[in-house]
């Protein structure tokens, strides 16, 4: 290996739209026959099941929405060689934070990133630290959406926060699950 080895970061790939999940397949084809690929943990396309509706009502079924489409996340220690193997994957047009001739790209930061994996409820454990009791939060997704608060208790164990938040004017505690909710 020519380079140093680094710090794994997440990175933003940017690919022809509506074949983010045909790229993130060849990407791994690619990474698994490559001799790097312990440099790479993830490569995802951000997609969440959303309710398949018929004349305005549920029907049962569910699809796989892309929350971002043209893009696909890649978690990966950058090197000369990992650098290449992205950029060269057929679909891949670029990679979000390089401005070009020859420079690296700029990793995504964790607060960044962090509500995108929520998303897809990819929690790890450094992302609790971020969050402390008395911190206000806004619940991102699930049936208190757009809810705001200021978190009571975190339980790591199971995921379960507890939030205060006010409804119709009086303060309620609310349980919401952390992969619900980002900091304000």
């Amino acid at each position: 290996m020519t380079a140093e080895l680094g710090k794994k970061h997440w990175y933003i790939v940017t690919t022809q739209s509506m074949r983010e999940n045909k790229v993130a397949k060849d990407m791994n084809t690619l990474i698994d026959g490559s001799p790097y690929q312990e440099y790479f943990f993830n490569v995802l396309v951000a997609e969440q099941p959303t309710p398949v509706l018929k004349d305005g009502l549920p029907t049962g079924k569910t699809r796989m929405k892309n929350l971002y489409p043209g893009y696909i996340f890649v978690e990966m220690i950058m090197t000369d060689e990992t650098w290449y193997l992205v950029r060269n994957t057929p679909g891949v047009t670029g990679i979000a934070g390089s401005s070009g001739g020859g420079q690296k790209p700029t990793p995504v930061t964790r607060e960044e990133i962090e509500p995108v994996l929520k998303r897809m409820n990819i929690i790890d454990e450094s992302m609790y630290d971020r969050y402390n009791v008395g911190d206000l939060v806004k619940v991102i997704h699930g049936p208190l959406e757009g809810t705001e608060g200021r978190i009571l208790s975190i339980d790591k164990e199971t995921g379960a926060c507890r939030v205060e938040t006010v409804f119709f004017g009086r303060s309620t505690p609310v349980d919401v699950e952390f992969a619900e909710i980002e900091k304000i």
